[in-house]
């Protein structure tokens, strides 16, 4: 029976690898390269992800370097650095961009905090989301006589296991990322 739910856990465990992206781009007081992940820049017309610019690295603790492939891309780089909702400040040096990370204050921290618990949330209402509508299909294989009470009853049992499995998940990266945030 465990086999029959292997797509719903698969849509459950994309759900949380989505949460978990979306936190690695949260930024805390830490520099690391999946704080630009995802930043597109205005490249001769076009938009073009940060990644197929420049190589991202974090050298120190607190400083991101972005060493550009193309001398061209450099002021569109930093164009989109300072655009961005990061906050963050680039300064260049010939092809190299170098971004300090500021420590985060008191508010900003609990702003961001207050953020990671509304997408937890937000994740944890997907979760049950999928498990609605895996335990509508049990329901309607039972009203067409596909599958017994007891077998409806198991199954839906099963499926709140794994949603209970899922949502613990959540949880631990959400008070994981919190712990990030916090530390000075």
């Amino acid at each position: 029976m465990s086999g029959k739910f292997d797509n719903y856990k698969a849509q459950c465990a994309k759900t949380l690898d989505h949460y978990k992206k979306e936190l690695s781009r949260l930024r805390s007081g830490r520099a690391t390269p999946s704080l630009l992940e995802g930043l597109n820049v205005e490249y001769y017309g076009s938009q073009v992800s940060l990644q197929q610019l420049g190589m991202v690295s974090a050298p120190e603790p607190r400083m991101l370097t972005i060493q550009v492939y193309d001398g061209g891309a450099v002021e569109a780089i930093e164009k989109a650095i300072q655009q961005s909702d990061l906050g963050l400040n680039p300064s260049r040096d010939g092809s190299l961009i170098r971004v300090i990370i500021p420590a985060l204050n008191e508010e900003r921290r609990k702003d961001l905090i207050k953020k990671v618990n509304k997408m937890a949330e937000e994740t944890r209402v997907a979760l049950r989301n999928l498990r609605r509508d895996e335990v509508e299909g049990v329901k309607k294989q039972v009203k067409n006589k596909e599958i017994s009470e007891d077998d409806s009853r198991r199954a839906q049992e099963e499926i709140q296991k794994i949603v209970d499995k899922f949502i613990v998940d959540v949880d631990a990266a959400a008070s994981g990322k919190e712990k990030e945030l916090m530390e000075v």
